[in-house]
């Protein structure tokens, strides 16, 4: 698109004519330069209306707002990106893809918490509903199984410990043929936009590691005609995705969360200076981080499946 210009110095521009704002973000700036903030408005000055009867006499301040990627005048080059606050980004963008990908194609992308530590939920993929999974707070459609979970996540709560798990995912409804068939693979760019997400330490999807158990034979997904001429497959170990590329069966998707480092307890370390000393974690933390991650694993899924969507039918989709 348009809106991104350079590539290791690179800025993306924001915002429109009588919107709320407009701005940029740039990305590839080196950390620890001096920047002052008087010669960025100076510069904006230069450029605002109503400088001259020369120019056009609208009347706007242009004052320049910087909201991350600097401290006391050093820009920080990455600072507290890491932490899962940076998420928020993502999930907001993930909502428009979500209805992106409702309006113009029928795709639905949900997810739930299936495994807390030792703790395995039972859920069916095809009838799991949002309603479903927003029922309890942990975001897991097994009612029963939720019960003992939460129990078992409080308890690592007062002890100062943490626990993770795993979360289902599914994309319904999606078509055949999106995607590429080597570096771009479907579930190449799944695998990275899930495990680019803070915690997450494990990819699967379809059958996964278990599929190594079986022969060729058993593990094949054999094609067939249903009674509406439709090519399906029988089984889907393969996850909805052959060759790279969407086979029109659900996307099936399994991504694995550490337990989170922050816990109320002393261990070792090295200070700044190379020396064994030890830290413990104070204030607030998250036990287990599986809840609020939900709508995040739902948000990169739905970022890749948007980005194919329109790769795929950039010449012919039409919105009404």
């Amino acid at each position: 698109m348009g809106n991104t210009f350079g590539h290791t110095f690179r800025i993306t521009t924001f915002g429109e004519s009588h919107g709320g704002g407009v701005g940029v973000v740039i990305d590839g700036c080196p950390a620890r330069l001096p920047i002052h903030i008087d010669q960025i408005q100076f510069e904006l000055d230069r450029r605002r209306p109503g400088q001259s009867k020369l120019v056009t006499q609208r009347k706007e301040s242009d004052t320049v707002e910087i909201l991350s990627g600097i401290q006391d005048g050093i820009t920080l080059g990455t600072g507290g990106r890491a932490s899962a606050r940076e998420t928020i980004g993502r999930v907001a963008a993930g909502a428009v893809a979500k209805q992106l990908l409702k309006q113009c194609f029928g795709v639905e992308v949900l997810a739930w918490v299936e495994r807390v530590q030792n703790l395995e939920a039972i859920v069916n993929s095809d009838t799991v509903t949002l309603e479903q999974i927003e029922e309890n707070p942990l975001r897991c459609p097994d009612p029963q199984m939720a019960e003992t979970m939460i129990a078992h996540i409080e308890e690592i709560r007062k002890a100062g410990n943490s626990v993770g798990g795993v979360i289902a995912a599914v994309a319904k409804n999606v078509p055949a043929g999106w995607g590429e068939p080597v570096f771009d693979k479907l579930e190449a760019e799944l695998a990275k936009a899930i495990i680019s997400l803070p915690a997450c330490k494990g990819f699967e999807i379809g059958s996964g590691f278990a599929g190594t158990l079986l022969t060729g034979q058993q593990h094949n997904d054999e094609f067939f005609a249903n009674t509406e001429g439709k090519v399906q497959t029988k089984t889907n170990r393969s996850g909805g995705i052959q060759g790279g590329i969407s086979n029109g069966m659900p996307i099936l998707i399994k991504a694995a969360f550490k337990p989170t480092g922050t816990i109320m307890h002393e261990q070792n370390t090295v200070n700044s200076e190379g020396e064994n000393t030890t830290i413990k974690g104070r204030g607030r933390h998250d036990a287990c981080v599986l809840p609020r991650a939900v709508p995040m694993v739902e948000a990169m899924i739905a970022l890749v499946l948007a980005d194919h969507a329109l790769r795929q039918n950039t010449q012919t989709l039409i919105i009404s």
